[in-house]
């Protein structure tokens, strides 16, 4: 991987090469078209990027200050935006379902037709048992296709291709983009979306706005999509070739493309992505209630002077000692069923709140301050219940909330307790440390921060199609001790149910996800948490297994804050408080009591 960098005004950025920034590009628009494809973006960029973090200095690492890649991260994000959300159909129409307006068929080994969704019926006229001698693709380009399905099929390394082949009508081409894909059972399948279809009303009107683009030029593009030569444009249009490739090459610079290749493509993901809607949401959920351990309980909600929605949750013993709990950007509000059992047996009043963003609580405005918003609407909720003093426990990067809220209300928080704590991020190594997947949004969020909103919406956007489950098995898979916590049967439940504030059929919060992580808890916030040095207990319980803090990193931790008490644990990781919540709330009880 090669790196270039490009003078501004100010100083010289380091940015990608025209190569690896071409790859990017062409991984960034698969994503926004197929979320599930987000790894094979992240493995590239991953790749590429981390070579250049270490050209710049940490208290100024913006990197790729780059119009042209920035400008195709928001694009992407406006595609993937249009993803539906809402609930799946059967398992091969659900695999069609983003393609209602495209002629799409799903191929198995055999080249028979296991799928194909209404348009590809209609404008095909495909038979109910058909096979690929039965599209309309001309009889000389059928192996070209069977050679390019074949090696899909076969060959790991590749699993798309993108095909021009002829129609049996004469003088027209198809545009066949072939991915492959599975079922929910695993057999392994091509999905074909050609172009060969009646373009969405109001297509021009869409490319002109995504891209800038004259009227003229819209049609032009249009033209290309529909597979029509430059000398086909020129004639229908009465200009010469050489005005075409001009006006060809002015929209090759709009676009940001290079190609009339790429440029094609990128328009047939416009196609596509104006094809897909978000499911609207029902009426609220106003209860967190479990399926099988856990027991329902009603959010309460309060309004702030500004006037937006706060709500919380009470876990355990409704009139007992308060405790702070801080749940992560994850939206982990509940505990597995004996841990909140525990907690109301031994008299602990759990006070959740949900941040902004979450749930049914109000996002804050672009212009506002996330931090100070979450801080205030923390305060809120416990002035409502009553709080005048209480521990916090917080997981993770919640230490950063918790150390603000002690250092702005010292008189407020007795102690705290962060269970995987992660602590400010001071050098390089500590993000390059970090498995792949946490490194690509916090090494993000700290590098790239422009690009960040949308390397968030396509992992909430993954979650929801490959389930929760995948997806945690995708971001711990290298932590033995965080897939063994997760499937216990108690924890499973708690997180599924209690991430339910962060995603599910009625909440996305991407975009409060993307705002925390820009905010303040990747400065270097060590004089903040210094300062509490004498002034209350500050426990830190890790595991080596953490994906995000690993041992190094602890290490550094131990080394550089040697007044807070650690705590080590072989068998955990980032999911720590769910497996060891007894320890951790045994040591919250001696906090409370002494």
């Amino acid at each position: 991987m090669t790196s270039t960098r490009r003078k501004t005004d100010q100083s010289d950025v380091v940015t990608l090469s025209e190569e690896d920034r071409a790859e990017a590009i062409d991984r960034l628009y698969d994503v926004a078209l197929d979320p599930t494809r987000y790894e094979a973006l992240l493995d590239h960029w991953e790749s590429a990027i981390g070579p250049l973090r270490a050209q710049v200095d940490l208290s100024a690492p913006r990197l790729l200050d780059d119009p042209q890649i920035a400008a195709h991260f928001r694009r992407a994000t406006e595609f993937l935006d249009r993803v539906a959300l809402g609930d799946r159909k059967g398992d091969l129409e659900a695999i069609l379902a983003p393609f209602d307006r495209v002629a799409t068929v799903l191929f198995d080994r055999k080249y028979k037709l296991r799928a194909a969704n209404a348009a590809a019926r209609q404008v095909m006229n495909l038979p109910e048992q058909a096979c690929l001698r039965d599209l309309p693709i001309h009889e000389a380009d059928i192996n070209a296709v069977a050679t390019t399905l074949s090696m899909l099929f076969e060959d790991p390394e590749k699993d798309t291709a993108v095909l021009r082949v002829r129609s049996r009508r004469a003088d027209h081409l198809i545009v066949l983009r072939l991915q492959r894909c599975a079922a929910a059972d695993g057999t392994v399948l091509v999905l074909a979306a050609s172009n060969e279809v009646t373009l969405p009303p109001g297509f021009c009107d869409i490319l002109r706005q995504a891209f800038e683009l004259t009227a003229t030029e819209a049609e032009i593009l249009r033209h290309l999509v529909d597979c029509r030569s430059v000398n086909e444009i020129a004639a229908e249009r009465d200009r010469s070739v050489d005005t075409i490739r001009v006006q060809i090459k002015s929209i090759l610079a709009k676009t940001e493309t290079h190609s009339q290749l790429e440029l094609v493509r990128l328009a047939l993901s416009v196609m596509d992505m104006t094809t897909m809607t978000t499911q609207p949401a029902s009426a609220p959920r106003v209860v967190s209630r479990g399926y099988a351990m856990l027991v329902e309980h009603d959010y309460k909600s309060l309004v702030t002077p500004d006037g937006r929605r706060v709500d919380y949750l009470v876990l355990g013993a409704a009139q007992g000692r308060p405790v702070l709990y801080l749940p992560l950007d994850f939206g982990l509000v509940r505990w597995p069923a004996s841990a909140e059992s525990f907690a109301a047996r031994r008299g602990l009043r759990v006070i959740v709140p949900l941040r902004p963003g979450y749930g049914m609580s109000d996002m804050v405005g672009r212009s506002e301050d996330y931090d100070a918003a979450l801080i205030a609407d923390t305060m809120l909720v416990l002035r409502a219940e009553g709080v005048t003093r209480c521990p916090v426990i917080c997981l993770s990067g919640d230490a950063y909330y918790a150390v603000r809220l002690a250092r702005t209300y010292p008189e407020t928080f007795s102690g705290i307790i962060a269970c995987a704590g992660m602590l400010p991020l001071t050098r390089r190594e500590q993000f390059e440390r970090m498995d792949k997947w946490h490194r690509f949004i916090i090494a993000g969020a700290k590098y790239t921060p422009h690009l960040l909103p949308f390397m968030v919406k396509a992992g909430f956007v993954l979650a929801e199609r490959i389930g929760k489950r995948g997806f945690v098995h995708a971001v711990f898979g290298n932590s033995a001790a965080d897939i063994a916590t997760f499937e216990n049967k108690e924890v499973y439940e708690a997180i599924i149910i209690g991430s339910e504030t962060a995603l599910s059929e009625h909440n996305c919060a991407h975009e409060a996800f993307s705002r925390q992580l820009v905010s303040g808890q990747l400065e270097d916030w060590s004089a903040e948490i210094n300062a509490l040095r004498g002034q209350l207990p500050v426990i830190f319980m890790n595991g080596t297994q953490d994906p995000q803090v690993p041992l190094a990193t602890f290490e550094d931790f131990r080394r550089e804050y040697d007044w807070i008490e650690f705590h080590l644990f072989e068998d955990a990781g980032q999911l720590l408080f769910f497996r060891h919540w007894r320890q951790v709330l045994t040591r919250l009880i001696s906090l409370i009591e002494d």
